[in-house]
């Protein structure tokens, strides 16, 4: 038969798996706090804890197609056969444990020589599964990097393009003639487009009271703070980045776009001109990026029909939509001003950025303790830069 859960008996299945779960996680800090293996006993409340949490899962998404079958009896001749954990479950057990040691880094207990965290140049490397938290978040928060072609490889990346500019370098195609040969044209491959490291570190101050609360969830909030402040400043390397203290390129190096009549208006058929700056081919992905105020003075043009150009669209990724496209505002965005390059459109995969996912971690315990709090520092290596220029424009304001 199906299995329903009304919202109250769903709630509780979830808190006693989430119970488990901690349970787990405790009792693999205690063996590591203590310099230990895990005890025979320790092992079967562990396995004991697996199983019931997968049968919690299992329970939890029961469908109306999903019957319940009687298992199997064993044979009184036939010996049990131990059953081995499955790859979901050894990643399961092996989140929970690297949970566990990254929790008890961050509270004190313990430090990265007592846990399975590597050290780097920089600080206690965060374990893969902690760091792909971090980095998935990071992309959710920041579109602009979620949607540029991304590249996590060490060292100098050299990324070559294609060059035919010139008409004479165009690939040709023609009517052939038997016997006759075909005009052979190429374009030039170069390789001028180079993506270094740069190294960045994000500082964030995490309560002392909330470190010293075993109840609190600590290591998701690290997460959500670690992830916010990295992206924010990758965001603004990205679409705005101030000289002389930038290295990342980001769109600075962008050519392709409009430049407007004024330092302090746009005009619609400016904003149709810098629409049609991106070639058709395209135009399926692109997006607008403009500060809150530049959409504010966007909202009051109309075409020569007298219709609006900027509309609410929930059906759209961000709620609101320019000539049929999707509206991302950002505050990294230069409000409108002389010289300002205000409004980015187009596939922002022409935007190439170099994204180091191993992140490195330190926490500051006594350089905050006046604040009754403490600093953790993550660490990483980015560049960005244009890799394509007819995937994006951008209008910039006149000149004063």
């Amino acid at each position: 038969m199906s299995k329903l859960f009304t919202d109250a008996e769903r709630k509780a299945k979830e808190e006693k798996k989430n119970d488990l779960i901690t349970r787990a996680e405790s009792i693999a800090a205690t063996a590591k706090k203590e310099e230990r293996e895990l005890t025979e006993d320790e092992m079967a409340e562990i396995t004991e804890i697996r199983d019931d949490v997968k049968a919690i899962k299992k329970a939890l998404g029961l469908d109306d197609d999903f019957r319940e079958m009687p298992e199997a009896e064993a044979k009184p001749d036939e010996e049990p056969t131990e059953e081995k954990p499955s790859e979901e479950e050894k990643r399961s057990m092996n989140e929970m444990q690297e949970r566990a040691a990254f929790e008890a880094y961050i509270r004190g207990t313990l430090n990265e020589r007592d846990t399975n965290l590597t050290k780097g140049d920089n600080g206690a490397v965060i374990p893969a599964t902690i760091a792909n938290k971090i980095i998935k978040k990071v992309y959710d928060i920041c579109p602009v990097l979620e949607r540029s072609s991304k590249y996590n490889v060490k060292g100098t990346l050299t990324i070559p393009y294609y060059d035919d500019a010139s008409p004479e370098d165009h690939i040709t195609v023609a009517y052939a003639t038997e016997f006759s040969a075909l005009a052979s044209h190429v374009g030039e491959f170069k390789s001028t487009i180079s993506l270094t490291g740069f190294l960045a570190g994000a500082l964030v101050k995490v309560s002392r009271s909330l470190i010293n609360n075993s109840q609190f969830n600590i290591v998701d909030h690290v997460i959500d703070l670690m992830a916010t402040s990295i992206a924010r400043f990758i965001e603004k390397e990205l679409l705005d980045p101030s000289a002389p203290l930038t290295k990342v390129k980001g769109l600075s190096a962008l050519t392709n776009g409009v430049t407007a009549a004024s330092a302090t208006a746009i005009t619609a058929d400016e904003v149709i001109k810098l629409h049609d700056k991106v070639k058709d081919i395209y135009q399926s992905n692109a997006i607008w990026i403009m500060s809150p105020a530049t959409r504010t003075a966007l909202r009051l043009l109309k075409d020569e029909m007298g219709r609006y150009l900027l509309n609410d669209d929930v059906s759209t990724p961000f709620g609101t939509s320019l000539l049929g496209k999707p509206v991302y505002v950002s505050d990294n965005m230069p409000e409108i001003a002389a010289s300002k390059n205000v409004i980015y459109y187009g596939d922002f995969k022409g935007l190439a950025t170099k994204f180091s996912e191993d992140i490195n971690i330190q926490v500051l315990r006594e350089r905050y303790a006046d604040e009754h709090a403490d600093g953790v520092i993550g660490f990483f290596e980015m560049d960005a830069t244009v890799e394509d220029q007819q995937k994006i424009a951008k209008l910039t304001m006149a000149a004063s």
